[in-house]
């Protein structure tokens, strides 16, 4: 049991070398491909909880957060990313810590935008086989091998969730939010599409297909809103976080 241990938590240097030699960014892969021997579920298994272990002690002290989910694939000049500025900055102000999955595109813009007002930046990070480099506007960034523990930690201190436009990993994040509000495992914190024109033909299915056919009710969804407006996405959020008595401190912007 000692040399399982040894295995999993080895210095900072080796498991940098022995990421290389075992494919480390292939963990979840391999986890997710079915049975394997009791011993090797049982070193993922720890490395997972050693995952979730250096998260929580990671993000422990980020203050109260808001997470802001998007594609990675609009670049600065993109109306989309020109979106994500404004809410980022708009959320910074406010006294917001704005957390992203730490890449680039929609998530490089929201970081940037609480940079640019002396706000809070923090990014929980994936690494995949072909390496997304954490963007340059981060205070803090933490580094994930498994999605799932990645979504638990973009979640667990956030009090909002803004949706700007993007992909099925956007999808995906939507959904899991929604999920958690939805069935009591998670307070109902907004969660906030904007980009209305891209979002519009969803939320048109979600109201005449979900709703219309009776899978979901109108009522369970009046978390979810829509729009474009950084203030009114702040005033949306600032009205929830004021009922639950929560305390932020507004920054100042830098000159």
């Amino acid at each position: 049991m000692i040399s399982l241990w040894k295995e999993v938590f080895r210095p900072r240097s080796q498991v940098k070398r022995l990421a290389l030699l075992e494919g480390q960014r292939h963990q979840e892969a391999q986890y997710l491909a079915g049975r394997h021997s009791r011993t090797e579920e049982l070193i993922r298994l720890i490395r997972i909880f050693a995952e979730f272990f250096r998260g929580t002690r990671a993000l422990y002290h980020i203050g109260p957060a808001v997470t802001v989910y998007g594609s990675a694939r609009f670049n600065e000049g993109h109306p989309y990313y020109d979106l994500g500025l404004k809410v980022g900055a708009a959320l910074g102000r406010e006294g917001y810590t704005v957390m992203t999955g730490g890449g680039p595109g929609i998530m490089e813009a929201a970081n940037r935008g609480a940079k640019s007002v002396n706000g809070k930046s923090v990014g929980c990070a994936i690494v995949l086989p072909r390496e997304q480099k954490p963007n340059r506007y981060l205070d803090q960034v933490v580094n994930f091998y498994y999605f799932f523990v990645r979504k638990v930690m973009l979640i667990k201190y956030s009090y909002a969730f803004v949706i700007l436009p993007g992909g099925l990993g956007t999808l995906d994040e939507f959904s899991e939010a929604v999920t958690l509000i939805q069935t009591g495992k998670l307070y109902d914190f907004p969660v906030i599409l904007m980009g209305k024109d891209y979002w519009n033909g969803f939320t048109h299915w979600l109201d005449n297909t979900i709703v219309k056919n009776g899978a979901s009710t109108k009522e369970e969804l009046n978390f979810i809103h829509v729009s474009d407006d950084p203030e009114e996405v702040v005033k949306i959020i600032k009205k929830t976080t004021d009922r639950i008595g929560l305390k932020l401190v507004a920054t100042k912007e830098i000159v």
